[in-house]
């Protein structure tokens, strides 16, 4: 099967179909590059309908997703998006091995085609130009052949006349020999352009027409070959991505068999119960004896209202039972007073836990500050001890405030859980009164640390380490060959170097650690090749890089 020899003249149709195949090949390349915008645009809205249902930030929404039912919302949420990442890999991996490989093998497909007709009209010219030649012969000898029957004739009938003389029958006799010999030569003329032709014309329909054909017969297999090729890559984009896309799912199954209702309800009683006991039962008031209206010692304005007289109004009771108790809407309380006791113990519970935070967070910096200073002592040169005994008296201040704040709230926490009688009014007073004396400290650290075993260390360390931190510094200022990059950190707050030797950081900057803490409680970082110093460790996040020399952990 050739189409060399079964369409042999088939030029124009074969012209057309290959023309065809080539249009095929681009309309497959644009199907895939509108497969994979619409995979992208997917995969966009996914992301964006994932981000739009996640819980905002310090919001109340937030906390309501404490309940494992919304926690597994949140689940599905993510896998969403890691299931919009998927589409995403799809439409990445459509682009780079369909379409631009297609896209350039059109280009060649097209040079090649335009190769191949070229050849084959070259062939086509060839043989038109010899068949006119064979036609010229042709008539040229025809008419040859004529000329020499008339100047024959006319010999005759002028060698049959007796009237004429004999130099005109000898003149009319060289003349048919002349044009007798012309017909023999456009004879022998028109067979040898014949032969010609006749061998000219089997070399073009069975040599050159035949291997064109062929190798336009070869490129169009090879073209419907490479959109089969396409169509199994179109497949296996997808079903490379399957498994992740069924760990998508799995993971949302997961968190959906995640789901304790149990322990939602429980959640439901930590947010709202109020630690009262529901009201007894109401006596009967008769009016037809003076009486007063006894009300239930478990009733929530018994508990309340005690050491209150009751309120009467036309010889009425007017003390309120718990369900109907109306919310306090105006400033909340220091001391939340005005929660139920349940709630108001983990309100107390919870400032008394970030009031620690910060103390210890106080205390961190009051250890680095000192140590700093104790360095100053021992190398005057790094700076002056004198000027961060301000920052020291400044800290250990706040650490008072904070202690004293801690202990204020512990004694309300202590009187919610019955551990302390009630606070007398004098009691209440000096509360108020170092209120307004000690306004509580607003600490603006977007997190808190606390030391890496959990604890803090006292004073007592700090000599020994002074010790160390004193001969480390000494090793390291004797080096005058800048340190290369052992890791990286990240600021977890930001620190005001304005001592020699130090450096400044902000917030959640990134910088290049040069020398871990050697105990000392500082850092030595870099910012850039003209920018390094030390920052107290506990203000960074250290990430040493494990194939440096030195590193040896993650911190």
């Amino acid at each position: 099967m050739s189409w060399g020899t079964e369409l042999w003249d088939q030029f124009d149709n074969l012209e057309k179909h290959t023309q065809w195949g080539i249009d095929t090949l681009e309309k497959c390349i644009k199907f895939v590059k509108e497969r994979t915008e619409i995979e992208l645009s997917y995969a966009k809205q996914l992301r964006n309908l994932s981000k739009k249902y996640q819980p905002k930030k310090n919001s109340k929404e937030e906390e309501e997703y404490k309940y494992t039912s919304c926690k597994a919302f949140i689940s599905t949420l993510n896998e969403m998006n890691d299931y919009a990442g998927q589409h995403e890999v799809i439409s990445e991996n459509m682009a780079s091995q369909i379409i631009v490989d297609l896209a350039r093998y059109v280009q060649e497909l097209k040079q090649e085609r335009k190769s191949n007709f070229h050849d084959g009209r070259k062939a086509q010219q060839h043989i038109e130009t010899c068949w006119k030649q064979l036609e010229s012969s042709k008539r040229r000898f025809e008419r040859d052949c004529k000329e020499a029957d008339r100047a024959q004739q006319y010999f005759e009938k002028m060698d049959a006349d007796i009237n004429v003389t004999k130099a005109d029958v000898e003149k009319a006799r060289q003349q048919a020999q002349i044009r007798h010999q012309m017909a023999e030569d456009s004879k022998a003329d028109y067979s040898s352009i014949l032969q010609k032709f006749n061998h000219e014309q089997h070399e073009y329909y069975h040599t050159h027409i035949p291997n064109i054909f062929q190798k336009i017969q070869e490129m169009e297999e090879r073209r419907i070959v490479r959109i089969g090729e396409s169509m199994k890559t179109y497949a296996e984009v997808d079903r490379q991505v399957i498994p992740i896309i069924g760990k998508c799912l799995d993971g949302i199954v997961k968190a959906a068999e995640s789901i304790d209702q149990k322990n939602d309800s429980q959640l439901v009683i930590e947010a709202y119960k109020s630690g009262f006991e529901p009201p007894g039962d109401i006596e009967f008031e008769d009016y037809t004896q003076p009486m007063k209206r006894t009300v239930s010692d478990n009733s929530l304005s018994n508990s309340r209202g005690e050491g209150k007289p009751d309120l009467k109004f036309g010889g009425k009771s007017k003390g309120k039972l718990w369900p109907f108790i109306k919310k306090n809407k105006g400033a909340t309380p220091e001391d939340f007073s005005n929660l139920p006791p349940e709630q108001r113990r983990k309100k107390l519970q919870q400032k008394v836990d970030e009031l620690s935070k910060e103390i210890q967070k106080e205390m961190d910096q009051r250890d680095a500050i000192t140590k700093m200073k104790d360095v100053y002592l021992k190398n005057p040169q790094m700076g002056d001890p004198a000027s961060l005994d301000h920052k020291l008296a400044e800290v250990s201040q706040n650490i008072e405030k904070l202690r004293l704040e801690t202990q204020k709230f512990e004694a309300w926490l202590a009187e919610v859980e019955g551990r302390l009688p009630a606070r007398s009014e004098q009691a209440r007073r000096q509360s108020g009164l170092y209120d307004s004396q000690n306004p509580p400290t607003v600490n603006n650290c977007a997190q808190d640390r606390e030391s890496p075993d959990g604890s803090y260390t006292e004073e007592q360390s700090q000599e020994s380490e002074v010790k160390v931190l004193a001969t480390d510094f000494d090793d390291e200022f004797d080096d005058e060959e800048p340190l290369p990059a052992i890791g990286t950190c990240k600021a977890l707050y930001t620190f005001e170097g304005q001592n020699e030797g130090t450096i400044s950081v902000v917030e959640g900057e990134t910088l290049y650690v040069i020398e871990e803490d050697k105990g000392d409680g500082w850092t030595r970082i870099r910012r850039n090749e003209d920018e390094e110093g030390y920052v107290p460790t506990s203000y960074v996040e250290v990430c040493l890089d494990k194939n440096a020399k030195g590193a040896k952990t993650y911190i």
